[in-house]
């Protein structure tokens, strides 16, 4: 009866969501990017800058092309405390908050480092200024990263607790293997501990290095006088001297069959996964669509008190990612007696039902629309990341996107093999 109810009340938000879907579709879709100013350093920085004399504060966006699919097999964690060793301590950190008025955030996946940073617009020249120290020349020494070491592995630790991070790492490793995408972005305890300075140094020479990053200002600024302040600042960045790898060995096929592992408290999750699209090819805004149905039907066939614990989404890289689907439960909560949760035949019948229109158009609006949400310049960096056709083809990639294309990918994931893991509490007489 509950889920009846549930599946009635998703049916009702969804013809919601295409009512509104006719009326905002086109706002969301026919809004164009504004082009920078764009400007080249002779060291290879690429600089792109919008200014908005209304606005109230000045944000620079720093990234650096290359995340954590480049650590070294064995040493996986080293991009991870190389962006750490930015801005190592909270005072630097502070500093932006209370003296420059703004905000210091800085972000790391497989795909890149990027610093974001943001001021009043009469500080911002002291801004560019602190962040070409710490971007372009940052300090790395035994002392500082011993310190940013133990953080990381006290971080670790803590994750390593958690039953859906033990499930999300193992079900990457399941799928990728060697892989950078099946090692975890973080590091593990044993990889992090032989990481020392030498090695933070090694990564910051082929990679923290100015023809390997972009920098986007946006905000109120005057763009000549922020020119000539990043060429002043950021020109004596030095280029790389070594070449960087662009390409990986393709993985391995994956197994098939579930994988068990032990779970480090008393709860359980489950992991299925199978390899997606990358950022940049046609399939990736179907991947995301897909993904987002696929947790509305895992959601409607699961109890409301549990429908919260389960996700489904899409992971892309530069290169082919994947889509995970989750569940997370108490002790002994997944299987298939009576009251738990069967995963496998939910995510069966998840899969193998064809589309409709009406889901399709709304998975659509929502991706579409948080695709839209995020700042304008996000589009012409991830066009320097990712390389994809143009900032306008991904700006619109949901738009163009289609029923019969994301039927189409449905069948290419169906044939590909998708893999499991289980993280269970071993089983205790009481």
């Amino acid at each position: 009866m509950k889920n009846k109810k549930l599946f009635q009340k998703i049916v009702f938000i969804t013809l919601i969501v295409l009512i509104l879907f006719s009326l905002v579709a086109p706002a969301i879709f026919s809004q164009s990017l504004s082009a920078p100013r764009q400007e080249k350093l002779l060291n290879g920085l690429k600089v792109l800058m919008w200014s908005d004399a209304r606005a109230d504060k000045v944000t620079v966006k720093i990234r650096v092309h290359a995340g954590s699919a480049f650590d070294p097999q064995g040493k996986e964690g080293v991009m991870q405390m190389l962006a750490d060793n930015i801005f190592p301590n909270q005072v630097t950190r502070d500093f932006f908050t209370e003296d420059l008025g703004g905000s210091l955030e800085i972000v790391t996946n497989y795909d890149y480092i990027q610093v974001n940073a943001s001021s009043k617009p009469e500080n911002f020249l002291t801004m560019l200024e602190t962040l070409s120290t710490a971007v372009a020349n940052p300090a790395i020494d035994k002392e500082t990263t011993i310190k940013l070491r133990n953080a990381l592995l006290a971080k670790i630790a803590t994750l390593e607790t958690d039953p859906a991070y033990v499930a999300d790492q193992a079900v990457a490793k399941r799928l990728f293997g060697t892989f950078p995408y099946g090692r975890p972005q973080l590091g593990t305890t044993s990889s992090v501990q032989k990481l020392d300075f030498a090695d933070l140094i090694d990564a910051k020479q082929r990679f923290l290095t100015a023809d390997n990053a972009t920098i986007a200002v946006s905000g109120n600024f005057d763009k000549a006088l922020g020119y000539k302040a990043i060429r002043r600042y950021f020109g004596g960045w030095l280029k790389s001297d070594k070449k960087v790898p662009s390409t990986f060995r393709q993985p391995d096929a994956p197994p098939e069959g579930l994988q068990t592992i032990s779970s480090p408290r008393a709860d359980t999750a489950i992991r299925f996964a199978i390899r997606g699209a990358s950022r940049s090819e046609k399939d990736f805004a179907a991947a995301r669509v897909i993904s987002s149905i696929l947790e509305s039907r895992l959601k409607a066939r699961i109890s409301a008190d549990q429908a919260s614990d389960i996700f489904a989404r899409s992971e892309a890289y530069t290169l082919p990612g994947y889509i995970i689907m989750g569940f997370s439960a108490g002790k002994r909560k997944i299987g298939t007696g009576d009251g738990k949760i069967n995963a496998k035949y939910i995510v069966s019948k998840a899969m193998s039902d064809l589309v409709t229109d009406e889901e399709f158009q709304a998975a659509r609006l929502v991706d579409a629309g948080t695709w839209n949400k995020r700042d304008s310049n996000i589009f012409w960096l991830d066009n320097d990341t990712y390389k994809t056709l143009s900032v306008e083809s991904d700006r619109v990639a949901f738009d163009n996107l289609t029923l019969s294309d994301l039927r189409a990918y449905v069948e290419k994931l169906r044939k590909a093999t998708m893999v499991s893991v289980f993280v269970d509490t071993p089983f205790v007489v009481d």
